[in-house]
C-alpha cells in the first residue's frame, strides 16, 4: 500500500516538531501509521537544519535514504550534490512517483520562511477523524499532499480553524 506525503509550513520554528511529537504519540495510540517524519527548519540567516525523527520504520535504510535524497534535492548545495551523485537519479524518480518534482522542492526551498519550520509526513494509514480532532487549530499551511483533494481540504480546514 503507497504511504500518502503531508507537507506542512508554520511560521513557528517549533511548531512543526511540536506537531510531529503530537503525530509519534497518535501512533502509540494507533491512530495514525507513519511511515516517517521529519521537520526542517529554516534559521534567521537562512540555513536550513533538519531533525530525522526516530525511525519509525522496521527497515530504516529506506527511510534514510529518501529522505536524505528529498532534503539533498530541496537545499541543494553542489556538494552534497556530488556526494547523493547517482543515487540521485533513481530516488528523484522515486520521489516523482510520491508527486515531488523537482520545482516544487526548489520553490519549496526558497519559499521556506526565516524563523519557520516545515513538517514532511509520510502516513501509511490513519483513523482521519481523530487525527483531524488533535491538528485542529494548530495553524499551518498544506504545501503538498498525495492525499485526495477532499481530504486535503479537510486537513486544511482543521490546521486553520480555532481552537476549540
Amino acid at each position: 500500500m503507497a504511504s500518502n506525503l503531508v507537507v506542512i509550513e508554520y511560521d513557528d520554528p517549533y511548531k512543526a516538531e511540536e506537531m510531529r511529537l503530537k503525530l509519534i504519540k497518535m501512533q502509540k495510540e494507533y491512530l495514525i501509521d507513519l511511515e516517517d517524519a521529519v521537520v526542517a527548519v529554516k534559521d534567521d540567516k537562512g540555513k536550513i537544519k533538519l531533525h530525522q525523527s526516530i525511525n519509525l520504520t522496521a527497515h530504516g535504510a529506506t527511510s534514510g535514504g529518501f529522505w536524505g535524497a528529498l532534503v539533498g534535492l530541496l537545499f541543494l548545495n553542489p556538494l552534497l550534490g556530488m556526494a547523493i551523485g547517482a543515487a540521485t537519479g533513481a530516488v528523484s524518480g522515486a520521489l516523482t512517483d510520491l508527486g515531488i518534482n523537482d520545482k516544487f522542492m526548489k520553490e519549496l526551498a526558497a519559499g521556506m520562511t526565516p524563523g519557520g519550520s516545515t513538517l514532511f509526513v509520510l502516513v501509511r494509514k490513519a483513523t482521519p477523524e481523530r487525527v483531524l480532532e488533535e491538528m485542529q487549530g494548530t495553524g499551518g499551511r498544506i504545501l503538498k499532499t498525495s492525499l485526495a483533494h477532499e481530504d486535503e481540504a479537510k486537513l486544511q480546514a482543521a490546521l486553520s480553524a480555532a481552537k476549540g
